[in-house]
């Protein structure tokens, strides 16, 4: 069996790359990276959607980002709430610096380590709140990266950077998720948890609610 590397943030669009990875029937390799985030609720989400999914090789990394401090996820800066999807169109301070770039790179690693050849990121330019790191450009950029800084691209081998969730829109997301299973009740994507329960009010779970709604559906995160 084909090997993946797949980025779990615990959040509703790594649930649902895992997903689509088992579908093209690769063996999944979970890496979820504690970057400093203020919340360990995603990584507990994280550690529910791997077990659901029967992985059984799910590696954690550690890296301090928070020492860095320049986001809201990070750092003591105050999370925008009850913001209209049209203001979504600035960086916002929920942006972590070279994050997705800091993940990819361990990745990358990971593959090699492995022997894997494909790694899978949620990434998605449409329903999103504008960061720089999920536009394709990036990606196309990273993958020249991941062909000229591993042993594997130099030898021909080159490991591919999937984004498959990059140009849909949170309810087509959503929906191949639930074609495929995914119990989005497992995940947790909020900014700024209360008492390990999403918030409802954050740039992120103003995006789910309303994809869920779209479809006719309640979100379960926001579930009573």
């Amino acid at each position: 069996m084909k090997k993946g590397v797949i980025l779990l943030s615990g959040g509703l669009d790594s649930a649902t790359v895992l997903a689509m990875a088992q579908e093209e029937g690769f063996e999944s390799h979970a890496l979820t990276v504690l970057y400093g985030q203020r919340h360990d609720v995603e990584v507990q989400a994280a550690k529910r959607v791997a077990a659901a999914a029967g992985v059984t090789d799910h590696r954690f990394v550690k890296v301090e980002l928070d020492v860095l401090g320049g986001s809201a996820l990070t750092d003591d800066i105050e999370v925008p709430k009850d913001r209209d999807e049209s203001q979504m169109t600035d960086i916002p301070v929920t942006y972590v610096p070279a994050r997705n770039t800091v993940m990819l790179a361990i990745a990358l690693g990971f593959a090699e380590v492995v022997g894997a050849s494909d790694i899978f990121v949620g990434v998605n330019a449409v329903d999103y709140s504008g960061y720089p790191d999920c536009r394709p450009e990036y990606v196309s950029a990273f993958q020249d990266l991941a062909r000229l800084a591993t042993k594997a691209g130099v030898e021909g081998a080159e490991i591919q950077i999937h984004a498959p969730l990059i140009q849909l829109t949170k309810p087509q997301i959503i929906e191949e998720g639930l074609r495929l299973g995914v119990d989005y009740g497992l995940t947790h994507s909020c900014y700024d948890p209360v008492n390990g329960r999403a918030c409802g009010h954050c740039d992120s779970c103003t995006i789910r609610k309303r994809a869920f709604e779209d479809l006719g559906l309640q979100d379960p995160a926001l579930a009573p």
